[in-house]
């Protein structure tokens, strides 16, 4: 019993380091497609404006979907000094956004949302949103609450003015789910009820989990529009589902050059992977 237990201890071991190797692999590529693209990736300005999709700002260990603090300010300055105006989300997913505006999104739910961004974009004067996973801010695991805002820490983001949409109930991969035409209705019906029921807030928006073309099956699109919802939002400008709104994520890795490449299209064919 001994061996078999030494045995398995250094087994799982073993795989842990490789999960962890493998990690390093994939960071590394994913910092190396960034920067490679804002040297010599294509560029293609948006008409209708450019919607950015954060996560956390400062918040470990969300890895590469997480911002500095110092970061996130330098990017909204960065954007103001090249002549961006900063608009809602709704206003551009709506068309009505010029090639210079700009909107402000935020994807899960996380707690720096309100403890880091929502400050800095206070200062500012710039509007956002927020797509949250409802059953996340539930709080019924310790380790949701401990890395995702609850339900009164949402009623005061939206009593300042955020704009607050659906993230899912549980955060699913849909393309797993297109002959589960039930378990879509749960996540996008259910989610939206909860956040009602819990905000007094009715949302119409919705962000793919996930974000890539391959996420969202024609099933889901077909029930998340009988269910009332008025857009969805994707990601990259050139590769969206049909029907979807384009959003362009931003990571970790995005240092000035890659943010300024980023806000000239040159990641509008490029969807995070990792």
């Amino acid at each position: 019993m001994r061996s078999a237990d030494a045995s398995r201890k250094i087994s799982d071991s073993l795989f842990r380091l490789m999960g962890a190797g493998r990690r390093r692999v994939a960071r590394a590529r994913l910092c190396y497609e960034r920067h490679a693209l804002s040297t010599w990736g294509p560029r293609s300005e948006r008409n209708a404006g450019r919607i950015l999709c954060y996560h956390s700002i400062g918040q470990r260990p969300r890895d590469v979907n997480d911002v500095s603090q110092e970061r996130f300010r330098r990017h909204l300055e960065i954007a103001l000094r090249s002549g961006f105006r900063f608009v809602p989300a709704r206003e551009l997913a709506a068309g009505n956004g010029s090639a210079r505006d700009v909107a402000i999104t935020f994807d899960d739910g996380l707690l720096s949302v309100a403890t880091v961004a929502a400050p800095v974009l206070s200062e500012f004067g710039i509007p956002w949103t927020l797509f949250v996973v409802a059953g996340w801010s539930e709080h019924t695991e310790p380790w949701q609450r401990d890395q995702f805002l609850g339900w009164r820490q949402l009623e005061k983001l939206a009593a300042a003015g955020a704009d607050i949409g659906s993230h899912s109930m549980t955060h699913p991969d849909f393309s797993t789910l297109a002959d589960e035409p039930s378990i879509v209705t749960d996540e996008l019906g259910e989610s939206r009820r909860v956040i009602e029921a819990r905000l007094g807030i009715r949302p119409d928006s919705f962000a793919i989990p996930y974000g890539q073309s391959r996420n969202w099956p024609a099933v889901a699109s077909g029930i998340a529009k009988e269910l009332g919802y008025e857009t969805v939002f994707a990601q990259a400008e050139e590769t969206r589902p049909p029907g979807t709104v384009a959003r362009t994520f931003v990571t970790s890795f995005d240092q000035d050059r890659v943010f300024r490449a980023l806000l000239s299209g040159a990641f509008d064919r490029w969807e995070e992977w990792f």
